[in-house]
């Protein structure tokens, strides 16, 4: 047994000592805490706390410390978000980027609305639920979550029942990816296996249908393909309404997209036109077109065909001009964003290095970066600012709480 004094936090969220051998990682820990426990690889895997933090808190959900998705759960909010905002300044300065960074926006637990459940059998040859346990492929069965909208967590039993009908072939690791929206919750199910007989047998998908509706869903699709429907889901993006496609990416938290739209908008007041690049089904479209009329593009025809379609649901927008593209093989040049006045972009985590080299050519006087990676949104930053552009201001979005993930949102102006 060593003991060793944890002096920082890295990046994945877990604790590490600094020692004459190099770093000791240890889960669960805290900056100043003493810990004891065997190194191995160097990894304190069960650390004993000798001398816990002043910043220490009692976790609240039941499968603290076994399942992988709350790694700083027992950190008080405030250091908890200071240093989520260090995080983005660490990213920041590895690209010689210095700028303001806002105060790390919080959210309350019991808010995401979109979770992705894994399924398997149980030893028992039950269907169980949950989540990957830390560091492994094991699955730590849900029986509560804080972080959820409790009505995804009340439908679990129900869920259970469903992924059941999706575990007949052995080679099927299914995952529930699950939404909560203004009609009832929405279910898409990947990663069933398709290879022998094409996916399930058909009294599978009678199963999964009957456990559908009993459980009420809005919607159940296998990898974007719709097998029953008793209500379209639909999401309110600003003043439209707009029909999720099946399998659509949709902001994990409804207060962390509120906490980006806004900051965009404000951001583009004045503008004449702006476009809105990554746009998906219209998150920051439809509150866009509020101030200027916007052209939208997304590599996805059925979050485009969306956001079209939700078009008609509100009055009182600019014109919406939309394009299913995709902008890592075709960025927009700068003739495509002629007149824009202002650009928001919303890339994957890889970035949008190809799209940020044109916007960079391009004449707009505002651009605003929302990235869910600050390495990477640091390497277009730099793109950005080397053509001219300053870094107003970040704010970092603590949209995946108790995680190690930090969002946020960045205000360039030429």
């Amino acid at each position: 047994m060593e003991t060793f004094r944890i002096d920082r936090i890295g990046g994945q969220g877990d604790g590490i000592a600094e020692t004459p051998n190099g770093p000791v990682f240890a889960s669960l820990t805290l900056p100043g805490e003493t810990v004891r426990g065997r190194v191995s690889d160097g990894r304190l895997e069960t650390a004993e706390i000798v001398a816990p933090s002043a910043d220490r808190i009692a976790p609240v959900s039941p499968q603290y410390g076994d399942c992988g998705g709350c790694a700083l759960q027992h950190w008080a909010a405030e250091p908890y978000l200071d240093w989520k905002r260090e995080q983005v300044r660490l990213a920041l300065a590895r690209e010689r980027v210095e700028t303001e960074i806002e105060p790390t926006v919080a959210v309350p637990s019991g808010t995401r609305r979109r979770v992705a459940l894994h399924a398997r059998r149980g030893e028992d040859g039950r269907a169980i639920l949950g989540f990957k346990a830390r560091r492994s492929w094991r699955l730590v069965e849900v029986v509560a979550c804080p972080v959820a909208d409790p009505r995804i967590v009340q439908a679990i039993p129900a869920l259970r029942r469903l992924a059941d009908a999706f575990l007949e072939h052995p080679k099927s690791a299914p995952t529930l990816h699950v939404t909560w929206t203004l009609t009832g919750l929405d279910v898409d199910v990947t990663g069933v296996e398709r290879r022998s007989g094409g996916g399930p047998s058909g009294d599978a998908r009678s199963r999964a249908v009957a456990a559908a509706q009993a459980a009420d869903l809005a919607r159940l699709s296998l990898a974007g393909e719709t097998l029953v429907m008793a209500r379209q889901p639909k999401i309110a993006f600003g003043p439209a309404t707009v029909a999720l496609p099946a399998g659509g990416f949709l902001q994990a938290v409804p207060q962390a997209e509120d906490a980006m739209v806004s900051r965009a908008v404000a951001a583009v007041k004045g503008a004449r036109k702006v476009a809105d690049l990554f746009c998906g089904a219209g998150t920051f479209t439809f509150p866009l077109a509020t101030v200027a009329p916007v052209i939208a593009a997304d590599a996805s025809k059925a979050g485009i065909d969306a956001l079209k379609a939700g078009i008609n649901t509100a009055k009182g927008m600019k014109a919406i001009a939309a394009e299913a593209r995709d902008l890592f093989r075709r960025p927009l040049t700068p003739f495509d964003l002629k007149g824009c006045e202002a650009i928001v972009f919303d890339p994957p985590r890889a970035g949008a290095v190809e799209q940020t080299a044109q916007i960079a050519a391009a004449k707009a006087g505002v651009v605003v970066g929302v990235s869910c990676n600050p390495q990477t949104f640091a390497r277009d930053a730099r793109v950005l600012i080397d053509a001219g552009f300053r870094l107003e201001r970040v704010t970092p979005v603590d949209q995946f709480l108790w995680s190690a993930h930090v969002e946020l949102v960045g205000v360039f102006r030429r």
